[in-house]
């Protein structure tokens, strides 16, 4: 259990997953894969979902309890508990969110591709903390808490945008009768200390899949049941309950849902003819991601540092850049969201998401590695940060 919870263990696993979908994807076991992605389950005439929904709206939907449960702990308890504490790296991450989506529209601008925009703003935190943890030994804390606080903050925007962009014809009947639910859900989780633990048990079980339900039917994304469920239920027992998902979410949500979303047949035409949602994409989460967050987080090191020198350089946030731009997860999640009438653009997004990734991971490990090893020839100035 120890490696399924380690912070390196979901990096490679995710990169293996996606790589095999695309090796599948473009084999002769592609149509095969095609027909079981699109096999319908659950119960005939009632409630029957694709099998990449179910991945991607189902499952998916506890990756994201579980990352609300990390937001509600550092907005609480946390590195982001206080307005002076989330200041810079909230500067830093509305960089990174903005120039992104400039670069993306650079490309996209008046073209069908436009409305994939949102899709480079996000960062995947499992991609970082591995990054980190292969590539980073010796970063002071300073640098490991503002990337940590960076990545959730764009875990924030990338919830925020799934939540606004991609919601139509709102049941809002249904949406309020789960709200409630969720409020059930965040009461009685506080009562699970007492002798009736596992009735309580099964009531929350009950009412978050009742939850997830009520939030899909009513148009919304059903992910932001998780959203909603994670940051309504009690810390403690929150946390433990993330203790206990965090191996099962790394070794199969997470990959399942890379395995799905990367299952996009490669395009038989010269780059000339690929659509700007490929090159939009491509160029914003390597380059946007370290520009807007490069710039913008030495903006914010002017931000209450009078008369005394800043914890981080700008090579520390170029490495915050680097890392920033693995999209990968949320990534690949808004480009099914944004294209989902449009297959084609979507697979071509969805290569973007992947490639742009592969390019910031590798720029990610170059910059941590040069900042660790110079915080390792200077510990001074690691113990000073």
């Amino acid at each position: 259990m120890t490696l399924l919870r380690s912070a390196r263990f979901p990096a490679i696993v995710l990169l293996a997953a996606a790589a095999l979908g695309l090796v599948i994807a473009n084999s002769p076991l592609g149509p095969a894969a095609d027909e079981v992605q699109h096999a319908y389950l659950g119960i005939p005439g009632v409630f029957e979902l694709s099998v990449g929904h179910w991945i991607a709206d189902g499952l998916l939907a506890v990756f994201f309890f579980v990352v609300a449960v990390e937001l509600q702990f550092e907005l609480t308890s946390g590195q982001l508990n206080s307005a002076r504490k989330a200041l810079q790296p909230a500067i830093a991450a509305f960089g990174g969110v903005i120039v992104p989506i400039g670069i993306y529209l650079i490309f996209a601008l008046g073209t069908e591709s436009a409305r994939g925009w949102p899709i480079p703003t996000a960062t995947d935190i499992a991609f970082a903390l591995g990054v980190l943890a292969v590539f980073g030994k010796g970063l002071p804390p300073a640098l490991r808490i503002f990337l940590l606080a960076l990545a959730i903050l764009d875990d924030i925007v990338g919830i925020i945008f799934i939540a606004v962009l991609f919601t139509t014809d709102v049941n809002y009947g249904l949406l309020g009768l789960a709200a409630l639910l969720v409020v059930a859900f965040g009461l009685l989780s506080r009562q699970l200390d007492t002798r009736a633990r596992v009735p309580i048990i099964v009531a929350l079980v009950i009412l978050a899949i009742a939850t997830w339900v009520l939030v899909y039917l009513s148009g919304v994304h059903a992910t932001i049941a998780g959203v909603a469920l994670g940051l309504a239920m009690a810390q403690q027992p929150a946390l433990r309950v993330r203790h206990t998902l965090e191996p099962w979410v790394n070794v199969i949500v997470l990959p399942l849902f890379a395995l799905n979303a990367a299952l996009v047949p490669i395009p038989q035409v010269s780059p000339s003819e690929l659509t700007p949602a490929f090159w939009g994409v491509l160029v914003a989460l390597p380059v946007g991601k370290i520009i807007g967050i490069g710039v913008f987080g030495w903006l914010s090191l002017r931000v209450g540092h009078r008369g005394q020198a800043p914890a981080l350089t700008i090579g520390d946030l170029l490495a915050a850049g680097a890392l920033g731009g693995i999209g990968f997860t949320v990534s690949l999640l808004l480009s099914e969201l944004a294209f989902s009438t449009h297959p084609e653009l979507r697979d071509e997004a969805t290569l973007g998401v992947l490639a742009g990734s592969m390019i910031s991971l590798v720029l990610a490990g170059l910059l941590v590695s040069w900042r660790a090893r110079h915080f390792r020839r200077h510990p001074v100035q690691a113990e000073a940060s």
